[in-house]
């Protein structure tokens, strides 16, 4: 059963006419894998939305489908049963030159294997994402861009001779230069420094608060948690918490009660 913490109980909400705009909802949404005679059920029935101008969080025990659900919400993957809409387009309803038009210019993604181009410096894979809208990539704002992350220096520099940090900064700058209405983003902290992190959460932050814009993060770390709206917890497939504007403390209570069940479900299953 979701449970919701840290709500008004007595605020009405806002009226429709000023509701914030859904720009992610998922209904009901399952996600299942073949494997062999084995059917592999990673998500339940998952209902969820992300409103314009919020930083949300997906967090839960190792294996709880966190990154299955993000790749959902994303249109990355198709949802086995079940919705998603993604800037009020039913994900289902695109024809895949829409869905493609779309992320190349509407949705930005920072996923946890960066995804950048080897053979690219880091200038041109920020500007990878205008070439391939056919657009003139902007100098300024690409340079503008790095520096922010901290990576002006190695504009002219290929991934290769990059940490894995600076190539996390780079994948992020391409997200900036962008400028999506919707982030996705996969353990964007996971490879950095508290000092970078907090840098890079300062422009996520930044993101979010655009107007009609908003971004969602799969994260480990309560810190990273803390600085979000609202965390979304899974376990097992399933969504079972939502806590808005948690304290690190919080959600770090709650994400070791949560892997406590998770790893006493498996022993009674094993036993």
């Amino acid at each position: 059963m979701l449970s919701v913490v840290g709500m008004n109980d007595d605020a009405a909400g806002p009226t429709p006419s000023t509701a914030p705009v859904q720009l992610v909802r998922a209904d009901d949404v399952t996600k299942s894998y073949s494997a062999g005679q084995r059917r592999i059920e990673i998500l339940h029935g998952v209902s969820l939305d992300v409103r314009a101008g919020e930083l949300c969080a997906v967090m839960g025990p190792s294996g709880s489908g966190k990154s299955t659900l993000l790749y959902c919400l994303a249109g990355l993957e198709k949802p086995t049963t079940g919705s998603v809409s993604l800037l009020g387009e039913p994900t289902h309803r695109l024809s895949r030159a829409a869905a493609a038009r779309m992320r190349r210019t509407r949705v930005g993604f920072v996923f946890q294997a960066y995804n950048l181009v080897p053979t690219l410096t880091a200038y041109e894979n920020v500007a990878l994402p205008h070439r391939l809208a056919g657009t003139r990539p902007p100098h300024e704002v690409i340079m503008s861009t790095l520096a922010r992350v901290g990576l002006d220096r190695l504009a002219q520099s290929r991934p290769v001779v990059m940490s894995g940090g600076e190539q996390q900064r780079v994948a992020l700058a391409r997200v900036m230069a962008q400028r999506p209405e919707v982030v996705f983003a996969d353990e964007p902290t996971g490879a950095l420094d508290r000092t970078t992190g907090n840098t890079v959460l300062d422009e996520l932050d930044r993101m979010a608060r655009g107007e009609g814009r908003c971004v969602l993060m799969v994260t480990h770390d309560p810190t990273v948690a803390a600085r979000c709206d609202r965390v979304l917890f899974l376990r097992d497939g399933y969504l079972v918490e939502e806590v808005a504007r948690p304290t690190a403390i919080e959600v770090a209570d709650l994400l070791t009660e949560l892997t406590r069940l998770d790893a006493l479900s498996g022993a009674q299953g094993r036993s």
